[in-house]
């Protein structure tokens, strides 16, 4: 793995072999591991271990990039001359800044640091670790009479980044992750989730919460489509809002690509939603800096419905200061959101925190014990946009989905399409639990509570 120090030499190896301007390099990469199962067995062990350096030159108001994972001198020289070389030829940019300093990158500095996110017991697991704790899993599914499939993977991993104008930054961190679907005759159940500290998993309580959703939607019923309450675990909450949070960045907004566009520090949804970035969050993950190095700051996206701040690279933040927009969207500084440059696509908030503005929280079965009528939602797959303005998403339920009756689960039901307004979703939001770590699939993982939300919209019924 890469050291701090590790990192600050080949940085002096880049830089006596370089003639820019200015430099920049980024350095990324890990081991990763992977043991799959199907069938209740077994069936793939994968491992990889690679490293990425990553050269940006600066030469007057032109810039470019080049990557290579050959660490030895003469791969790291290849890699300088490309970068040189690709830079020289480019239209001279006369927005773009200068490489950021250690004063720059330090706007914001958490008064509390983010907690350790690299953990041996983690770093240490082996194949023969990941198959005792499917063993179990799969012990579960075979007490059930269900067939087991899924993943275990864990993964430690690095990223560096020095410039030639003394900001150096370095993060360390390790992952685990474990996926499980239990599959009966007609029906199925699934459970996901996703720590730096392996020892924050339970496969077993994961596969038993896996195998009653399995059991107890066997036999579904067919509800006609149409507007229903609907109890979302958190999975299936995330996954909706990933969709959300490119529109936050100051870039799309200038663009009017955001469907914030005119809206920015107006109410557009519920007044009990409050979202904000937060990589010190203790439930978080990933590095405290930004693509340039900036110190990834706390913003507070959503306040009580109101769209209250924006994302903010160093040339986003630039240009909003000099643009019409300025007025509407408040104090205009970088807030550590950036990616690596050049590119288009500007900045993101990658630690999303949904924390209830009411102190009222219900647990996952209070929300069902207080519904009359409607469907619990475990996940969702297939997610796309139809209506980028409005957030109209589409896709499927999929892998536990129930009736609800007078405040009880009645039956699995068959799965449907939907076609839901994510403005509209955010302003029927009934009740909210604590939130939580949680992992999906078709967004990033997030801090997110289960939701209670009126009206959502199931347009078809699936034959499964």
């Amino acid at each position: 793995m890469l050291s701090e120090e590790r990192a600050h030499g080949i940085f002096e190896l880049i830089k006596k072999r370089s003639s820019a301007d200015e430099l920049e390099v980024l350095i990324s990469g890990g081991r990763s591991a992977l043991t799959r199962f199907a069938n209740n067995t077994i069936h793939q062990n994968v491992a990889e271990e690679n490293m990425v350096v990553s050269i940006r030159a600066i030469f007057g108001q032109k810039t470019a990039r080049a990557n290579t994972n050959k660490l030895d001198e003469e791969g790291l020289a290849r890699a300088v001359k490309a970068a040189e070389s690709i830079a020289r030829v480019q239209q001279e940019n006369p927005s773009m800044l200068p490489m950021a300093t250690p004063e720059d990158a330090a706007i914001g500095e958490p008064h509390r640091p983010p907690p350790s996110r690299f953990f041996e017991t983690t770093a240490a697991m082996t194949p023969a670790d990941r198959a005792e704790a499917v063993s179990r899993v799969v012990g579960v599914a075979r007490a059930e009479k269900l067939t087991a499939a899924g993943i275990y993977a864990t993964s430690e991993s690095c990223d560096a980044l020095l410039n030639s104008r003394g900001v150096s930054r370095f993060h360390r961190q390790t992952s685990a992750e474990i996926s499980i679907t239990m599959l009966a005759g007609d029906s199925s159940g699934w459970q996901k989730a996703n720590s730096p500290d392996a020892r924050n998993l339970d496969p077993v309580r994961l596969a038993e919460t896996a195998a009653r959703k399995a059991r107890d939607s066997a036999h579904p019923r067919e509800l006609p489509p149409g507007k229903y309450t609907v109890v979302l675990e958190p999975a299936a909450v995330l996954d909706l809002l990933g969709f959300l949070f490119w529109d936050w960045g100051a870039l799309a907004i200038l663009d009017q690509r955001s469907f914030l566009t005119n809206r920015v520090g107006t109410k557009i949804f519920g007044e009990n939603i409050n979202i904000f970035d937060d990589v010190c969050h203790p439930l978080q993950s990933g590095a405290p800096f930004d693509g340039e190095g900036i110190q990834r700051q706390r913003v507070q996206l959503v306040d009580r419905g109101t769209v209250s701040s924006l994302v903010y690279a160093r040339a986003s933040a630039a240009m909003m200061r000099n643009s019409e927009h300025a007025a509407k969207v408040g104090h205009i500084r970088p807030t550590g959101h950036g990616f690596p440059l050049p590119n288009e696509i500007g900045e993101m908030p990658l630690n999303i925190v949904v924390e209830p503005a009411s102190k009222s929280r219900h647990s996952l079965e209070q929300m069902i014990a207080s519904t009359g009528r409607g469907v619990l939602v475990t996940r969702l797959w297939y997610i796309r946009e139809v209506d980028p303005y409005e957030k109209i998403l589409t896709g499927m339920t999929r892998d536990g989905t129930f009736l609800v009756e007078d405040g009880c689960l009645q039956a699995g039901v068959r799965n449907f399409r939907f076609n839901q307004s994510m403005v509209n979703f955010l302003q029927n939001v009934e009740i909210m639990s604590d939130p939580v770590r949680a992992s999906g699939e078709e967004s990033f993982d997030m801090v997110v509570p289960a939701m209670k939300v009126r009206d959502f919209n199931f347009t078809e019924v699936t034959k499964f």
